[in-house]
């Protein structure tokens, strides 16, 4: 089966062990979550560098420590969708740098910077999405803290 689409996403987590995510607004839908990042450029050398390309195009973001723990995959148009989703810790954040088409077309709704306690309930009140992704985080979190050195 063809790769379709392939995207970088974060398991971001600050200095005080919240989550960043992004809350996402359309007109006529439910809010829900979604990690930050997006799709692999044929212009990136890596996923890797396709996921800090992406933290400082959606959130003005710069990070570090990235490493993979989940993959994710689902049926697209063009053969199969897979995500990659890295751990990483939120080393700066700079709203006013974001860029791209989510925000300069107010069609596609809100793109909305959130952060959820993990060492708390939450996350389990939110729709995050994919849902296997909020699992996995979940039936993790500890030792995601632990990875992106937010624990204390």
């Amino acid at each position: 089966m063809a790769v379709g689409r392939r995207a970088a996403r974060a398991i971001l987590i600050d200095d005080l062990g919240r989550l960043v995510l992004i809350k996402r607004t359309k007109p006529g839908q439910e809010p829900y979550w979604t990690a930050p990042g997006g799709g692999v450029e044929d212009t990136d050398a890596s996923v890797e560098v396709a996921l800090y390309r992406e933290l400082a195009e959606e959130l003005g973001a710069k990070a570090t420590d990235a490493s993979q723990v989940f993959l994710f995959s689902s049926p697209s148009d063009g053969g199969v969708a897979v995500q990659h989703f890295f751990v990483a810790r939120l080393a700066s954040l700079d709203e006013s740098a974001r860029s791209g088409p989510e925000f300069s077309d107010p069609s596609r709704g809100g793109y909305d910077l959130d952060r959820v306690d993990l060492r708390g309930d939450d996350l389990a009140s939110i729709d995050l999405k994919p849902t296997a992704l909020k699992e996995f985080i979940l039936a993790n979190r500890g030792a995601l803290l632990v990875e992106a050195g937010a624990v204390g």
